[in-house]
């Protein structure tokens, strides 16, 4: 396998659409974060009246993720405030809650997500307990600007156990039992993989002795490598989890999957028949849950990445559907200014205007098998029927690794100045620049550009009625791509 060269000339400090990340070592060092956690810490208590002076600290399952957490605390009292340390390593929206429960002041959390292994980032958390928006990152980066000096202070730090917290607080949420019941009169096992990352263990912790012979854990070991692929929930990263669900049906038994990446804030599954569904299904199943059977009020928020299934569950159901940028601290935003049922992106994240403004995995992965109970239908049967009511709908994103962030921003330039009139055969019949760009070709059939805010990466999107148009409309696109570089 030929290996990757590194990068030797750093990236400059910058912020993307959930917090800073680099390639560790080369563009994340001690010495760099030292900097921004103190900027981040000192922004977080400027813009808000202090009842406390807590930081919630936190930090996922990564190469050296809990010694520089450890160093990010000692950033954190060198600018007079104070640390609060998980005592594990922790999904992110565990530190999420762990905000609204302390009255915090924040948080900052050591993880790359889904990036692949040899990255490392921080993340940070609002006192409302989502992503902080571009204002609050501009204004830190407008703190490293200035180049203050703060000398990190080292002493011991108190933990505190915020996973627990989590954990107990939303299975207070829902009627375990009764859903471990439903799943056992239909029949299903959940297989759960965590991609060995820090939502291992959490659903086995929720259910307890209700999830005997009925949660199964996969890639529940730390490992920092994630055995050699990013701990994102695509398909092609799911073999494993996509194989024990295919055997389980070969043998007459249904069961289905539930995949959390890295830090646990985004999710994906696989339903009985062993067909993978990513957010652009599941978002549809949850609308429909929770405006038709629940009957909970509020809009909808979607990502112009999510599918047109969405829009027109919502608007069905008589739900007004808000369209953002990618980037959940864009919903969290509308959850924090106006009642939203549910907002999601087509990455994996999904939240819930009744529970916080933030992405979270575990809560998102019990809604939906109270879903599945509620109408006691199987999740492959749920999407069926809605795709029997609006339209099939098959979607696919493509992740193009660019030689460098100049290269990047090349490109960028080339499809912004160029954006093609047609697609193969097909007219655009609107160009939407609300995030990337998006050429409309037909009801529910788009081809979406959109550059990674942090990496040297073009994602590609294509949603259509059928899988051999979504695999055409990709052709094309990595054709333009292509000849733009010849």
């Amino acid at each position: 396998m030929k290996k990757k060269k590194l990068n030797l000339t750093k990236e400059k400090i910058s912020f993307g659409t959930d917090g800073w990340r680099g390639i560790l070592g080369v563009d994340f060092t001690l010495e760099r974060l030292l900097k921004v956690a103190a900027a981040a810490a000192q922004e977080l208590a400027y813009v808000k009246a202090k009842k406390n002076n807590k930081i919630i600290i936190g930090y996922d399952r990564r190469f050296l993720a809990e010694e520089m957490a450890e160093a990010v605390a000692s950033a954190v009292r060198g600018v007079d405030l104070f640390p609060l340390l998980a005592s594990s390593s922790l999904p992110t929206p565990s530190c999420s809650w762990g905000i609204v429960e302390e009255n915090a002041l924040g948080a900052l959390v050591i993880t790359a997500s889904h990036n692949p292994c040899d990255w490392l980032g921080l993340k940070i958390k609002g006192p409302f307990g989502g992503s902080v928006d571009s204002s609050f990152t501009d204004a830190v980066q407008k703190r490293l600007d200035a180049g203050g000096i703060s000398i990190p202070f080292e002493d011991s730090t108190k933990r505190v156990d915020f996973r627990k917290q989590h954990l107990l607080g939303i299975s207070k949420k829902f009627d375990i039992p009764s859903i471990s019941n439903g799943l056992r009169k239909l029949g299903v096992k959940i297989f759960v993989d965590s991609m060995h990352g820090s939502a291992a263990g959490c659903m086995s912790e929720i259910f307890g002795s209700d999830g005997d012979e009925l949660i199964y854990e996969l890639r529940d070991k730390r490992d920092p490598c994630f055995g050699g692929n990013p701990p994102e929930p695509m398909k092609a990263y799911l073999s494993q989890l996509i194989g024990e669900v295919k055997d389980s049906f070969k043998d007459g038994k249904l069961s289905m999957g539930i995949v959390f990446d890295g830090d646990g804030d985004r999710i994906a599954a696989v339903d009985e028949n062993g067909r993978y569904c990513n957010t652009q299904l599941l978002m549809p199943v949850l609308i429909d849950h929770l405006a038709r059977f629940k009957n909970m009020s509020g809009c909808v928020v979607k990502t112009v990445s999510g599918s047109d299934l969405m829009r027109l569950v919502a608007e069905d159901l008589g739900r007004e559907v808000v369209e953002k940028p990618v980037g959940f601290k864009y919903i969290a935003e509308e959850m924090l200014s106006r009642e939203v049922l549910i907002g999601g992106e087509e990455s994996g994240g999904v939240g819930f205007g009744h529970h916080l403004p933030e992405r979270d995995a575990l809560f998102t992965a019990l809604l939906l098998m109270e879903s599945i109970v509620a109408e006691g239908k199987c999740l492959g049967e749920k999407i069926d029927s809605l795709h029997a009511r609006f339209g099939k709908s098959h979607f696919e994103r493509i992740d193009l690794t660019l030689k460098d962030m100049e290269m990047r921003r090349n490109l960028e330039n080339f499809l912004k100045k160029k954006i093609p009139s047609s697609i193969g055969h097909k007219s655009v019949l609107k160009v939407i620049s609300t995030d990337g760009i998006k050429l409309v070709l037909d009801k529910s059939h788009w081809l979406m550009f959109r550059f990674s805010g942090t990496e040297p990466l073009l994602r590609i999107y294509c949603e259509a009625p059928s899988s051999a148009e979504v695999t055409s409309t990709l052709y094309y696109a990595k054709q333009l791509i292509d000849h733009t570089f010849e």
